[in-house]
């Protein structure tokens, strides 16, 4: 068997078929790179992590192999020897790039690659629905008699994947915040090259507490600029928060796990569509979708975010928190609009045979090989729990509002313009500057010390805490969070509190906030109601919920902890 992969993304559409041929010790799987393509180094990339067996295409050409697989007809494919099996390389064939083909074709369906020397290049043709043969049939005939339905084995795994959802956020550090996806397919018309500033405005101006924002990039942005390039192009909306999970298997794990999708013309919005997600479209028009395609169907149901075409340079001038409240309504309102299958519907014409595509391929397959298939059948492999950093900011701007007991804040990064009570920082993780400029200072409470010889082992609650108000005599408030329900501070000249921090639940579910923005409401309710009548409790709205916390004067044994 070869796998010829012309770029990352193909490649990763052929690593989702794997397991079409898994346990079967008579099959020799090995890769090859189809030249030609600036996005390739990704791929070789990725197949040296996975550890396969690659071969040079000059020996690929020698060899004769028993079936060749390959997620994009471009490429010498031609010169391979044996059957060749094409795979679509995305979902739907909705875009079409006018510098490689025919202008109103996607690649996948285009007879001017999928006729070679008068025959059709590909043995067979394993499309994802019945409405993509028929596109077949009319722009290329002859391929078309060689086409079948088989589904989407991408697709499968995302489905496979949704019992794993609490764990992928759980990876994330979403907690109880709206979890965000932003899709960006590649080429001048992508939601990147539209608007590169919109995850670093995202990120400044919805709450931290609220929204957790995530980018989800094509393979070729990562091998036209590179990992690094990338990270530093995206490092302030990362250093405020924006997860950038990788192009393999990490950024569907993170669709799974989303609460709502912003998606342009690229094929990952059918994929959310078809996990039935609340769908903002945010696509400014342009040449390179296809009309009538399943894509541009769905974009043109679903709502328009408020900062596409015209309005993106009226969003772009507005204040900060006029802007962040366009948008946070912009998504509040399709997640609570959202019907329960109404979106999915609007992906049914790209996808067919769900949870079929592993079965109804091996089958194709293993009958071109003249083989029976081995015993157990082909199950999706349940995609990974997501390892990508989840960077949490050590210095917020804090927003506060104050009535009685009620304390609502709202937390965002340092650099924020709009309205702000007070800087908060870690002291410990953020920038001297920042420390100095912040009225409170907290630190968090680490579960394991240090038993080099000569290290500090540590610190009391109420030694650290008055250090903290020596060194920084500026500073107002400073803080140790023991634990997500347990904290201890001191506003400068009144007396060791502790708070207890209390529970959310929402539809049985318990949520937690950071204690860190709990700190926060306290010093803002102590600045505003002088000195407390305690016990006292507080009702904290943090991010979307009421918390209840109980703030009293702290015992010695709070005060002599150590951490």
């Amino acid at each position: 068997m070869l796998f010829a992969a012309r770029s990352a993304v193909a490649l990763h559409r052929l690593l989702d078929v794997l397991p079409v041929f898994a346990g079967d010790d008579r099959i020799e799987r090995r890769f090859t790179l189809v030249p030609g393509s600036e996005f390739g180094l990704e791929a070789l990339a990725a197949l040296d992590a996975i550890g396969a067996r690659c071969v040079p295409w000059d020996e690929a050409l020698r060899t004769p192999y028993d079936l060749t697989l390959a997620a994009s007809p471009k490429g010498e494919l031609d010169r391979l020897r044996g059957p060749l099996v094409l795979l679509p390389h995305g979902a739907g064939f909705g875009k079409a790039l006018s510098e490689e083909g025919t202008a109103d074709s996607a690649s996948g369906l285009d007879a001017a690659y999928l006729v070679r020397g008068g025959a059709p290049l590909a043995a067979l043709h394993a499309l994802a629905h019945p409405g993509q043969v028929a596109e077949l049939a009319a722009r290329c005939p002859a391929a078309a008699e060689r086409a079948t339905v088989v589904g989407d084995p991408t697709l499968d795994r995302l489905l496979a994947s949704q019992g794993l959802r609490d764990r992928y956020r759980t990876a994330l550090g979403t907690g109880g915040r709206r979890l965000v996806a932003l899709t960006s397919t590649w080429g001048p018309e992508s939601l990147l090259a539209r608007h590169p500033r919109l995850p670093i405005r995202l990120c400044t101006e919805l709450p931290a507490d609220s929204y957790q924002l995530a980018l989800i990039m094509h393979p070729n942005d990562y091998s036209r600029s590179g990992v690094h390039d990338l990270a530093e192009r995206l490092a302030p909306a990362r250093d405020a928060g924006l997860l950038t999970p990788r192009p393999y298997e990490e950024w569907a794990a993170v669709l799974v796990a989303a609460d709502a999708v912003l998606t342009d013309h690229g094929s990952t919005g059918l994929y959310a569509a078809a996990l039935d997600r609340p769908l903002l479209a945010v696509c400014d028009g342009g040449d390179e979708l296809i009309p009538g395609s399943p894509m541009a169907r769905l974009l043109a149901a679903v709502p328009a975010s408020s900062f596409t075409s015209e309005g993106w340079e009226e969003w772009e001038g507005a204040e900060g928190s006029e802007g962040a409240g366009r948008v946070a309504e912009d998504i509040a309102r399709v997640v609570a609009e959202h019907r329960p299958g109404a979106v999915r519907a609007l992906a049914e014409p790209a996808f067919a045979e769900q949870g079929r595509a592993l079965a109804l391929l091996r089958t194709e397959l293993y009958a071109r090989l003249g083989l029976t298939p081995p015993g157990p059948p082909a199950e999706p492999r349940l995609l990974p729990v997501p390892r990508v950093p989840a960077h949490t900011p050590a210095v917020h701007a804090v927003s506060a509002a104050v009535d009685g007991d009620r304390v609502r804040v709202e937390r965002r990064p340092p650099h924020y313009d709009g309205p702000a009570a007070h800087l908060a920082a870690e002291e410990d993780a953020a920038s001297v500057r920042h420390a100095q400029s912040a009225a409170v200072l907290f630190r968090r409470a680490r579960s394991a010390q240090t038993d080099a010889p000569g290290a500090v082992e540590g610190w009391t609650v109420e030694g650290w805490i008055a250090w903290a108000l020596d060194r920084y005599p500026g500073r107002r408030t400073a803080a140790v969070l023991l634990s997500a329900s347990h904290c201890v501070l001191r506003r400068r000249g009144g007396p060791l509190l502790s708070a207890r921090i209390g529970t959310g639940t929402e539809a049985g579910r318990v949520f937690r906030p950071d204690p860190a923005a709990v700190v926060s409401a306290v010093h803002c309710w102590l600045a505003a109601t002088g000195p407390p009548s305690l016990p006292a409790t507080l009702d904290c709205l943090i991010g979307e919920r009421s918390y209840p916390v109980r703030v009293a004067p702290a015992t010695d044994d709070e005060a002599t902890h150590t951490f």
